[in-house]
């Protein structure tokens, strides 16, 4: 994989809208539990809402995002050693979480695997959670360290 000083339009483009089909999905789950139950007891196939389109849309763009990334390159974290790893391990648990949500979602939602709902919300607060220190980080790099690591996410190579 090649390194790069900064991510492409594409990569930033793809990115932010993949926060906003998070947010959207996290936003909109309230009442899913009761939208499924009715479903299931009504004995009808499963539709889509707000909540499963939002959810499938993040997991397409992170899939399209992880093959770019390994088309492209992306760039090194920086910092400390351990700041190094952090960072890595970091963006892998996201990278991850948005898979695993939406797969487990869908595992419910459209194959009927209720047993699996639980496991989908526990793993959707982990993203969120997730997300949250990365923010957080990247916050506070910018303005706490002033050392520009927010801008390679708003300023295309």
């Amino acid at each position: 994989m090649t390194t790069r000083s900064g991510y492409s339009r594409t990569q930033i483009i793809l990115h932010w809208l993949t926060v906003v089909a998070v947010l959207v999905a996290w936003f909109t789950h309230e009442g899913m539990e009761d939208v499924a139950k009715a479903a299931w007891r009504a004995n009808e196939g499963p539709f889509p809402t707000v909540h499963t389109v939002a959810g499938a849309l993040a997991f397409l763009m992170i899939v399209a995002r992880l093959i770019l990334r390994r088309r492209r390159g992306a760039p090194e974290p920086q910092g400390t050693e351990m700041a190094k790893l952090a960072a890595t391990w970091g963006h892998r648990l996201i990278y991850a979480l948005v898979i695993i949500v939406p797969l487990l979602g869908a595992a419910t939602w459209f194959g009927g695997v209720r047993n699996l709902s639980d496991l989908h919300e526990i793993a959707a607060k982990g993203l969120m959670l997730a997300a949250l220190g990365h923010a957080a980080m990247a916050i506070w790099h910018q303005f706490g360290k002033k050392d520009g690591t927010l801008m390679r996410m708003l300023r295309p190579e």
